[in-house]
């Protein structure tokens, strides 16, 4: 924990920390990371100076911890499927989410990883390699479940480049979907991904899939 590692927080601290936390995030997140200066946060969070200070030795500190809160949040809202991607029908349901959530933000904000992750890739190392590290938590969390249908005999291809390839397919669909304002990009990129997987799947969704003529049958064409 940034600035204060040598001692167990208060409730109330927690709760402190976790406000300026949040207030930075939402500034980098709707200003971008150059302009969510200690001054603003602090205004956004309502504290002083000094209690900003007495949890982050600078802003840098400041910085990675929200790139951890990021990474919690965009988790925390997929974890209800991520735990459960072990089958097609799994999968499209946590695309479908996906997509409707994006419908709900009306196409605005793009990825909160990959926001800060763009600001920061060519001048912060520290701050790339630990938006780096909140991908691969995403990552290894798709592939847990893609693993789990190829032990079952259920996949046919490599588990690890299909959650990399699912999960940069939802990275570009989401910076698009920003760009554009519509949410078919970010359905076509799934959309094309999970037909491949539903091409070497040879679980009972998949099977139901490609007898009905559904997304699957082209791709396993």
């Amino acid at each position: 924990m940034s600035g204060v590692t040598a001692k167990r927080l208060t409730a109330k601290g927690e709760a402190t920390r976790r406000r300026i936390v949040e207030a930075a995030a939402r500034l980098m997140y709707e200003h971008g990371v150059t302009e969510a200066t200690l001054e603003a946060v602090r205004a956004a969070a309502g504290v002083s100076g000094s209690q900003i200070y007495h949890y982050f030795a600078d802003k840098q500190a400041l910085l990675l911890a929200v790139i951890d809160h990021q990474t919690e949040a965009v988790l925390d809202l997929q974890a209800p499927h991520l735990g459960r991607l072990d089958t097609i029908s799994e999968l499209r349901a946590w695309r479908d989410m996906l997509v409707e959530n994006q419908k709900r933000l009306q196409c605005r904000g793009g990825c909160p990883i990959g926001s800060i992750g763009g600001q920061v890739a060519e001048t912060n190392l520290e701050a790339r390699l630990a938006v780096a590290s909140g991908y691969l938590r995403w990552e290894e969390a798709i592939r847990a479940g893609l693993s789990t249908m190829h032990r079952r005999g259920d996949l046919a291809g490599n588990p690890g480049d299909l959650a990399l390839a699912l999960l940069t397919a939802l990275q570009g669909g989401l910076l698009m979907v920003q760009i554009q304002r519509d949410v078919r990009p970010l359905e076509v990129a799934l959309d094309t991904v999970l037909d491949r997987i539903g091409s070497l799947s040879s679980g009972p969704a998949a099977r139901e899939e490609r007898s009905a003529g559904g997304p699957v049958a082209e791709g396993g064409q």
